[in-house]
């Protein structure tokens, strides 16, 4: 096992949930913009690449890894099953598409986080029964260009069922900007990603600098 590695089967509670995007990242690598990510204090990471090859995504994780582990943050591995084990990554995030969370479990072991993205009700309530998921991705709530196969936007009413019905941790996501941050806290999330907002900010510390300022400002609003 990794030095630092976090294998404790659960997310951080943390506001933003920061993932890997190269093709919206101004040229710079996965492993730069990663570590001003955790240098602004995101404390979960996400490695999510489609156009790689596998050795080289390889290389990135095994850096990454070692950031995270510098700076205590959770390491999650998107869709790769085999890479997440190689790297000994502290999570893997699947999609409806992917194999079932059960298969998933099976391969990966009781020690790593599966994350599951959710994009309705009816999926959102069968990764609560079968137990298997420690935590379901939630959306996309609007808009988003950032993936090929991109599902169609839930809206906030998807968003405003999850926070209603379960207790399951989950991260809102898909098309989120600083300027309606806002109203995904006001319907309830606590967990926040926001993908090319801050992966293509020029200085990435005060971009999440000011995203969380925005959420201390409608926080305050909604405690008033």
């Amino acid at each position: 096992m990794r030095a630092g590695s976090m294998k404790q089967r659960q997310l951080p509670e943390t506001d933003l949930y920061g993932i890997t995007a190269s093709q919206f990242s101004l040229g710079r690598s996965n492993v730069a913009v990663v570590k001003q990510m955790l240098e602004a204090g995101i404390k979960i990471i996400q490695y999510r690449e489609k156009d790689m090859s596998m050795l080289r995504m390889y290389h990135e994780c095994i850096a990454i890894r070692d950031l995270t582990a510098l700076y205590g943050a959770c390491f999650i591995v998107n869709d790769y099953i085999d890479l997440a084990m190689a790297v000994e990554s502290d999570g893997v995030h699947i999609g409806q598409d992917d194999l079932p969370p059960e298969e998933v479990r099976n391969l990966v072991g009781n020690k790593i986080i599966i994350g599951l993205s959710t994009h309705s009700p009816e999926q959102a309530d069968l990764a609560v029964k079968s137990g298997i998921a420690d935590y379901i991705g939630v959306g996309p709530l609007y808009k988003t260009l950032t993936k090929k196969d991109v599902q169609p936007p839930v809206g906030l009413q998807y968003l405003d069922y999850v926070v209603a019905k379960h207790g399951l941790p989950f991260v809102a996501i898909g098309g989120i900007k600083e300027y309606n941050i806002g109203e995904v806290i006001k319907h309830g999330a606590t967990c926040v990603c926001l993908v090319t907002e801050i992966t293509g900010a020029q200085n990435i510390g005060h971009k999440i600098q000011s995203v969380r300022e925005e959420i201390a400002k409608v926080k305050l609003n909604l405690a008033c």
